[in-house]
């Protein structure tokens, strides 16, 4: 059993019951696990949104990893794409999908006082366009790695001591983040982004990201050191894009990276 940093022990001892907005990612999976080791079956519960904008495989892997490390989970449908703040694909989305699913852990909350809600926020996430942490703030959420100090470096090598397979997991923002700001969210747009970037993947794009512009354009993002692979495969590429709903293909010359649809609110100017 690793041994868990004094500052989180202490922080989790404070803690009556921890009720953890999971999402599947390394953040909140190690504060799942935290709070599983720290508080035992009785003091915690997981909460796993299945959104429309996550991908089922996060979903399928975020349930198979709770019952692997015997943390209790419970599966809740949010309604954010009914929310036409949400829908409508403003600069803020994030906060929109962070206060639907807030205001349900605070329902929940409340049949479990005396309870924290807790998130994976962690010190680097301050210094990035979040406006999810104003939710965070309105809600009272608590952030045990970022109240710790923990930057992602720190989380990755204790969920990695921790034996944690999602140690290394890349960074996997919601499939709604691939729509640019100003463009309608819809589940068919979803599905087919997830649907897309899975073909990626099984062709060996680990790292890769579907932009979704218009109506039916797909601008792809891979490994800036893998843009000529898929440069290469295009031939491929293309049919199978069409058979999903796509009727043009980009790749992006740049390569993937991460935030790019966030170039265009100019951020600090």
């Amino acid at each position: 059993m690793v041994e868990i940093p004094d500052a989180l022990k202490k922080w989790f001892s404070d803690c009556p019951f921890a009720l953890v907005a999971f999402s599947g990612g390394v953040d909140s999976s190690l504060v799942a696990w935290l709070a599983a080791s720290c508080l035992g079956p009785e003091r915690h519960l997981a909460v796993i949104s299945a959104s429309p904008s996550l991908k089922l495989s996060d979903l399928d892997e975020g349930k198979a990893f709770a019952a692997r490390h015997g943390i209790r989970l419970k599966v809740v449908e949010t309604q954010e794409l009914h929310n036409p703040d949400y829908a409508s694909n403003p600069a803020n989305r994030c906060y929109f999908c962070k206060h639907t699913l807030y205001t349900e852990l605070s329902s929940l909350a409340k049949t479990l006082e005396p309870c924290w809600i807790l998130n994976g926020t962690n010190t680097e996430d301050f210094g990035d366009y979040r406006p999810g942490l104003q939710a965070a703030n309105e809600f009272e959420v608590r952030s045990p790695l970022a109240e710790c100090g923990m930057d992602k470096q720190a989380i990755r090598e204790l969920a990695e001591l921790a034996g944690l397979e999602c140690w290394n997991k890349p960074a996997a923002p919601c499939l709604s983040s691939r729509i640019p700001y100003g463009q309608q969210v819809t589940v068919e747009k979803l599905r087919r982004i997830e649907a897309a970037e899975t073909w990626l993947q099984n062709k060996g794009f680990d790292i890769c990201r579907v932009r979704h512009d218009g109506e039916s354009t797909a601008r792809i993002e891979v490994a800036s050191d893998r843009v000529p692979d898929a440069h290469s495969i295009l031939e491929d590429l293309e049919p199978a894009f069409r058979e999903m709903g796509f009727s043009r293909v980009d790749v992006d010359a740049e390569g993937f990276a991460s935030g790019k649809l966030n170039r265009s609110l100019n951020l600090g100017n």
